[in-house]
């Protein structure tokens, strides 16, 4: 079974966009996990834009199935890690500023740093995933760095996937058997949708995670919250 978990980022977004607790982000937290996702993901970004560094605090306090940050490895990011201790962390090389993570790692060049992060964020988390494209020849790498997962960077799938499935999807399946044949689990993320999301979970039948955000609080505006990740859910089976 391919696990849901949940960026709640646009959540913090909507609720620091008039100050106040509206919405309540704790609250929606535990309605998304009473309504069946099987994890939380949070990016708590330097400027505090969406995801504060107190709400990680406050969230790991509360959450009952699996706490997920990700985020670029400063030493701002590893003393969370390091306080909050959670199930897992997704390393991605975002520059300060990004809006939204649109690249994965280069795993060979990035080698020595991946490996001096990943032994350190080990002692504390979980497990760590690597932000990563569709590239095969990086998922050597990324296990010889102490990754136990890489997450598949899935937007060029989404921009394809309209106008040729097969042809979107392959560059993935490939990247996906690379990593399942040197021990890595996969996850993927990335404007995955209730639309294209049943595509690439049937062609990637080892795929053990998505991590959802912006879409699927987009489709809650429209189909509620539960309902949405009903949905989200079944999409997966």
């Amino acid at each position: 079974m391919t696990r849901l978990s949940v960026n709640v980022n646009k959540i913090a977004t909507l609720r620091n966009a008039r100050g106040g607790n509206l919405p309540d982000l704790l609250q929606m937290v535990k309605d998304i996990e009473r309504f069946g996702a099987q994890g939380i993901t949070v990016h708590p970004r330097p400027d505090e834009r969406h995801i504060r560094r107190q709400d990680v605090y406050d969230i790991k306090r509360i959450i009952t199935t699996e706490l997920n940050i990700e985020g670029y490895p400063d030493e701002r990011l590893l003393n969370i890690i390091a306080d909050v201790r959670p199930d897992q962390v997704t390393l991605v090389p975002d520059a300060p500023g990004v809006i939204t993570s649109n690249a994965g790692w280069n795993t060979r060049d990035n080698l020595s740093l991946l490996t001096d992060i990943i032994g350190q964020i080990k002692q504390s988390a979980g497990r760590v995933s690597v932000f990563v494209n569709a590239d095969p020849s990086m998922m050597p790498y990324a296990r010889r760095a102490g990754a136990d997962r890489i997450e598949l960077y899935t937007g060029p799938y989404a921009e394809r996937y309209a106008s040729d499935p097969a042809e979107a999807v392959r560059p993935f399946v490939d990247a996906a058997t690379a990593a399942h044949e040197v021990g890595l689990g996969i996850n993927a993320g990335h404007d995955l949708n209730l639309t294209n999301l049943a595509y690439i979970r049937q062609q990637i039948a080892w795929l053990d995670e998505v991590s959802i955000g912006h879409a699927l609080i987009c489709d809650a505006l429209y189909l509620g919250l539960e309902n949405t990740i009903s949905q989200y859910l079944r999409r997966l089976q």
